[in-house]
């Protein structure tokens, strides 16, 4: 890479590269103590195996690793380090772990963990990632902590649910006559399906849900765990890519229309979007989503400021709301309407969501207090009588897949998605972007042809599910469950929007919104900086580009390796095709554009492109 880094990621700070161990056909990256894209003859195996401790809101240690030794030799492998969490109570876990792998196939990674003091946490243990691509609805066996032995597969639509429970091993084919057996043990595991948070994996991991948490591990009581891998068979391993041949793209027959493309406002933003008003007309975003929440005191006060942003840029406007549902629903919703009149707003649509539903319920927890949600969709239809009603989830398909709203009640569905829930380092955050086809398909799969909406869907966390709270990062680090990301302000940013909406274009949604126009999400900085500072991050360009497709002809746009290019293409009422291409990897990558007229050209790190 010899892009400026904070060019292609908002900040100076880049990850450390990892350490590739092999043992003949064996291989794994060695990433701050945990081990990353497994494979076997050049086929990924699992995604990971990592030893991972929760805080009581989700949030993932970061260790700090001590007398670290990596042995690398001709037929195996053998690594050994020690590490410690430490809360901010000043409790502390350490532990001791050991990996070794060898040529016959055999790979093994313990650790031993000690607290030193009574230690609250979520969960601590290992996490086993299996890949998706070729494995979804695959068969697998899978062995019981009881001993017995199930033929099952994995699931191809998403699973709301775990799965699978109480897990001692699960053995896959990697490829014909080669068979993985992944074995756990020092606890009992259970796999969720981590696609519903668009995370590319299924995830085996330990402590079942259904038990409590947050949970204490006692002063002083050791505990041991130790996954096992077998690979074993003598199958061919396929030709293995070369990574300087060039990325061919391939164009298919024009479909459905793309889709509108939307910004988030919220009420502290106005202001600097009527300041940048010129800007904001440039960017051409086909929908305005207004953010509307009362537990946040948002009022007439924040109606009217949005009314005088739609009166100052024409187009349709959305208002996300959200439902207290503390009294009578009529009185809320009817209130709300009254609001809306007052304030001279005029809305194309309105999305309503009770408040609790931002909250996630996981397996095994007692569902909140909820009007059913055909009470709270008939008295918004009955508020807003002459506009389009929309409902599912202001949070993540996890909780639309978990509670299923009565669609026919609706005019549109919608919900979010976020990169950086369980992991945010810049592999998982492009790799995400393998699961929103089946996220898209598990939709379609529920509501059927009901018009279809998704986002806002940034890499920051705009709210947290699973705790109390996102996790505020001042020193714009890449951690999960964050309130902002540096790589948003990046060209990194840039390549994961335009893959994003490559991903879910054949899903035919009516509208797509992956930013703000300000603030943290915003495609300009935020509304605190002088604004002289504000000129537009390279997301804008992203945007813009969506935004010009809009409305034309879907064409699909296949890559010969959509791990390192994403394209996405539109065809006017003329017969022009216009497609944008977005590297997602750190290196040069040569593409072979011939469908498009010239030969090729060399996409720099995170660059996207246009073509036509």
């Amino acid at each position: 890479m010899t892009a400026d880094a904070f060019l292609l990621y908002g900040t100076r700070t880049v990850e450390a590269e990892p350490v590739r161990l092999r043992a003949g056909a064996l291989s794994a990256d060695f990433v701050n103590g945990n081990l990353r894209t497994i494979r076997h003859g050049g086929t990924e195996v699992l995604r990971a195996i990592a030893y991972i401790v929760r805080d009581r809101d989700w949030g993932t240690y970061e260790p700090a690793l001590t007398d670290l030794i990596i042995d690398q030799g001709a037929n195996a492998f053998s690594v050994s380090y020690s590490a410690s969490c430490v809360a901010l109570d000043g409790s502390r876990l350490g532990f001791r772990a050991t990996i070794k792998g060898s040529a016959d196939g055999r790979l093994v990674f313990d650790v031993s963990a000690l607290p030193e003091s009574d230690f609250e946490t979520n969960r601590c243990g290992f996490c086993i990632l299996h890949p998706i691509a070729n494995l979804a609805g695959s068969l697998v066996t899978v062995e019981h902590t009881d001993g017995n032995v199930v033929a099952t597969k994995l699931p191809e639509l998403i699973d709301p649910w775990q799965p699978f429970k109480d897990i001692r091993a699960i053995t896959h084919q990697v490829r014909p006559s080669v068979t993985a057996e992944c074995r756990m043990e020092g606890d009992t595991f259970e796999m969720e399906d981590q696609r519903n948070w668009s995370d590319a994996s299924y995830k085996t991991y330990v402590r079942p849900l259904a038990l409590p948490w947050p949970y204490v591990l006692p002063a002083d009581q050791p505990l041991r765990q130790t996954i096992s891998l077998s690979i074993t068979g003598e199958g061919e391993a396929p030709a293995a890519a070369v990574a300087s041949e060039a990325v061919r793209v391939e164009l298919g027959e024009a479909g459905p229309r793309l889709p509108d493309v939307g910004v988030v406002i919220y009420p502290e933003d106005v202001e600097t979007a009527l300041a940048n008003l010129s800007t904001l007309t440039t960017l051409g975003p086909q929908q305005l989503l207004f953010h509307y929440d009362p537990t946040r005191g948002h009022g007439l006060d924040a109606l009217r400021a949005f009314a005088r942003l739609a009166n100052a840029y024409p187009a349709e406007t959305s208002l996300e709301c959200v439902v207290t549902c503390a009294g009578d629903l009529d009185a809320e919703l009817s209130g709300v309407a009254g609001l809306v009149r007052e304030a001279g707003l005029k809305l194309s649509a309105i999305a309503v969501s009770p408040s609790v539903d931002r909250q996630s319920t996981p397996p095994g927890s007692a569902w909140p207090d909820c009007p059913p949600l055909d009470d709270v969709y008939a008295a918004a239809r009955r508020a807003f009588p002459d506009i389009r009603l929309g409902g599912g989830m202001f949070s993540y398909f996890t909780e639309l897949n978990r509670k299923r709203v009565p669609a026919d009640r609706l005019d549109f569905v919608t919900h979010c998605t976020c990169p950086i829930v369980h992991a945010a380092d810049d592999l998982s955050i492009m790799q995400s972007l393998e699961a929103l086809p089946f996220i898209t398909q598990s939709a379609r799969a529920i509501f059927g042809a009901n018009p279809y909406r998704i986002g806002p869907s940034t890499i920051a966390m705009r709210q947290n599910p699973y705790g109390g709270a996102t996790k505020p990062n001042p020193g714009r680090q890449r951690i999960a469950m964050a309130d902002s990301d540096p790589r948003h302000t990046g060209l990194f940013a840039a390549a994961w929007t335009i893959g994003y909406a490559a991903r879910v274009a054949p899903a035919g949604l009516e509208q797509l919104t992956l930013s703000s126009f300000t603030g943290p999400f915003g495609v300009l900085a935020s509304s605190g900086e002088p604004v002289a500072e504000r000129s537009p991050r390279p997301l804008f360009r992203a945007i813009k580009g969506l935004c010009e497709l809009a409305g034309l002809a879907h064409v699909p746009a296949r890559t010969s390796d959509e791990t390192r290019v994403l394209a996405l293409a539109g065809r006017s009422a003329s017969g022009k095709t216009v497609a944008w291409l977005a590297n997602l990897t750190a290196d040069d990558v040569r593409v072979d554009i011939s469908a498009f007229g010239p030969d090729h050209l060399v996409m720099t790190p995170y660059a996207i492109t246009r073509l036509g």
